[in-house]
């Protein structure tokens, strides 16, 4: 049986990503950041030393609250620089996809429009969006897949973070309302199920038409 690995599946995208994983036939690890932090470098060593190859990898964590540029401490630079960049990184370079294999990322739309509220997780989710499509190449040349998944508004509670008034703006967005976990979690799965392979090196713009730029 092959066997796929969700990082950050306690809520939320990481979770509809491993339930709509567990409907078809593969043995799915479903981890909480009790599992693996991946701001934590230990931890992230300890994890990959134990669960050295798989056949699906899903990268996805939490981000990073809202804090004024002038605000960011040099503790905030370098928990955030494991966990979005060097954490994801290290289990690349440790976890060996078996050939045939996919790997996501779930990164989020700041890689293409960066937010200033979010500097943090532009800058750092931006950097390993640029490895991860240089990774693709050479991953490609075992049928790996490498899959960017850049989810816009999502009704999850990162949103509800994020935001002050859920509700009028989810009546702003151009499909006046918010996406479902669930349909990242689905087409994930459908990827899988249907051994989509030639999908590989891109950006998926999971964001309902929300935002304006063309590539």
């Amino acid at each position: 049986m092959k066997k796929a690995i969700v990082l950050g599946a306690s809520r939320g995208i990481g979770k509809s990503i491993s339930d709509s994983l567990k409907k078809l036939d593969l043995d799915v690890f479903s981890l909480s950041s009790n599992d693996i932090d991946t701001s934590n470098l230990d931890s992230v060593n300890k994890f990959a030393n134990e669960n050295n190859s798989t056949d699906i990898l899903v990268l996805n964590t939490g981000g990073p609250p809202i804090i004024e540029f002038e605000k960011i401490s040099k503790e905030d630079w370098e928990k955030y620089h494991n966990q979005l960049f060097v954490g994801f990184c290290t289990l690349l370079q440790k976890i060996k996809i078996n050939d045939g294999g996919y790997v996501f990322a779930i990164t989020s739309n700041v890689i293409k429009e960066p937010n200033s509220k979010l500097i943090i997780s532009s800058a750092y989710r931006a950097a390993f969006s640029s490895v991860f499509k240089i990774l693709s190449k050479e991953f490609a040349e075992r049928d790996v897949s490498l899959i960017n998944i850049a989810p816009g508004p999502i009704n999850t509670d990162r949103t509800k973070e994020l935001v002050d008034n859920v509700e009028e703006y989810a009546d702003s967005l151009p499909m006046k309302r918010l996406g479902k976990p669930e349909e990242i979690g689905d087409f994930v799965s459908s990827i899988v199920e249907k051994e989509i392979k030639y999908l590989s090196g891109v950006v998926i713009n999971f964001d309902g038409s929300n935002s304006n730029y063309i590539f």
